[in-house]
């Protein structure tokens, strides 16, 4: 027998054991999309929740018991930056804000680092997938600056592990981001460290610019899509206009970052006037558009509870209580971080708005099957059911409590480390001589 066949001998047993396949026994699952199963099991076949009940037959397969345990479809964070920033201040490492108005053809997948430091960190506290953006806007912020971007990029839906982007991908071009002009006559000047005003009617001039700006360009992408359809003379492929055709066919979304009611209300009409879809996100007030947002169907990405008020008048738990306020108009929404650094603190902002008036189990779907509907992954992922990605988390408790446990992590099947750059300098120091 040659070396070889000895080798292969030998780590046969450590093969066998990494699979995807294996039954995961006496947990306590919570399905998010029915009722929770005391005592349950769930078998996990190539990566993908083959069965789930009280009792399932899986002969021969690997039995992982969870006894004492809770088993909950991994947390999905419906907008963030990871994986594409990694250290705010150094530049070399945020691959986001690219120059020019309108870059719908940049795809945030290919330049997301399958090594951050921010994806462990992150998959820690039991987020599995991200929606990563190609432009940084603050949570909840979107209040202006200098930035002129209109059209940013697509988003990418990923997973957290992988060892290439192509391994990361949930879907590639699973939004295309759009910044919406909004009238803000307040702005952070860097040069001053301070709020300044702008006049009013500087503001709306601006405003109307950019919005002009913004109709030309898809009237040039309608344009270019009867060009190519009607096989014109000549027809040259432009790839900004290419990226656009999936957003007119009504393929994929549009993320439509807007703060205020009047951004939303101008959103709304230019959705309607365009005939696309879109997503609101970010948003702060909504005022009356709560209604227009559920008659319309139209979904939210909620801006972050964790978040001081919008206006100085505000009250203290404005942004609190935002949430509840979607639930109770019939909006479908999803949480999200607008962050990096503290997208692991993704539970943290649903924990807050259960707290502030949203209902437990609304919390939960907002975190795992409703952005999957949101973003058309629903068959995939968001929650414990047949067919779809085995995306699990093992809890000892709530995941919504801060003193809660993730005891382990499956991507796609696969467990994963919960090791991170915290932990391993928490144990540095505590081993501290």
């Amino acid at each position: 027998m040659n070396r070889f066949a000895v080798a292969l001998m030998l780590a046969w047993p450590l093969l066998a054991a990494s699979n995807d396949t294996f039954l995961l026994k006496n947990v306590t699952v919570h399905p998010v999309t029915g009722p929770d199963i005391a005592n349950g099991m769930i078998l996990v076949e190539n990566g993908r929740i083959a069965e789930v009940g009280p009792k399932v037959a899986a002969k021969g397969a690997r039995v992982v018991d969870g006894k004492g345990l809770h088993a909950y479809p991994g947390m999905i964070d419906s907008a963030t930056q990871v994986g594409l920033a990694e250290i705010s201040s150094v530049r070399e490492t945020v691959d986001t804000n690219e120059l020019g108005d309108f870059n719908p053809q940049l795809r945030a997948l290919v330049a997301v680092n399958p090594e951050s430091e921010h994806l462990p960190v992150v998959r820690a506290n039991g987020i599995t997938t991200v929606m990563t953006l190609p432009f940084q806007a603050g949570g909840g912020g979107m209040r202006g600056g200098a930035s002129t971007t209109l059209i940013a990029g697509q988003g990418a839906l990923i997973h957290l592990d992988g060892w290439t982007w192509e391994d990361l991908e949930v879907r590639r071009g699973a939004a295309m981001q759009l910044v919406f002009p909004s009238l803000e006559t307040r702005s952070f000047r860097m040069e001053s460290m301070s709020m300044a005003r702008t006049p009013f009617a500087e503001v709306k001039a601006a405003y109307e610019k950019r919005l002009k700006d913004l109709t030309e360009f898809f009237e040039e992408a309608r344009r270019y899509q009867q060009a190519k359809k009607g096989g014109a003379p000549g027809f040259q492929p432009d790839l900004k206009f290419e990226a656009m055709l999936p957003v007119l066919e009504g393929k994929m979304p549009v993320m439509v970052l807007a703060a205020r009611e009047r951004a939303i209300r101008d959103a709304i009409q230019f959705a309607d006037k365009q005939k696309i879809r879109i997503v609101i996100a970010g948003a702060r007030e909504y005022g009356k558009t709560l209604a227009d947002l559920k008659a319309k169907g139209i979904p939210v990405v909620a801006s972050p509870t964790l978040e001081l008020p919008l206006n100085e008048d505000d009250p203290y738990d404005s942004a609190y209580t935002v949430p509840a306020e979607l639930y109770k108009a019939g909006v479908k929404f999803a949480f999200a971080t607008f962050n990096v650094q503290f997208a692991r603190n993704l539970p943290y902002q649903a924990a807050t708005a259960v707290a502030f008036g949203l209902p437990y189990q609304e919390a939960l779907k907002a975190l795992t099957v409703n952005p999957a509907e949101i973003w058309g992954v629903s068959d995939q992922i968001g929650s414990i059911d047949k067919g779809k990605w085995a995306d699990l988390m093992l809890t000892d408790g709530d995941p919504l409590e801060a003193r809660t446990q993730i005891k382990a992590l499956y991507i796609k099947g696969k467990q994963v480390e919960l090791t991170n750059r915290h932990t391993k300098l928490f144990e540095k120091y505590m081993n501290r001589p």
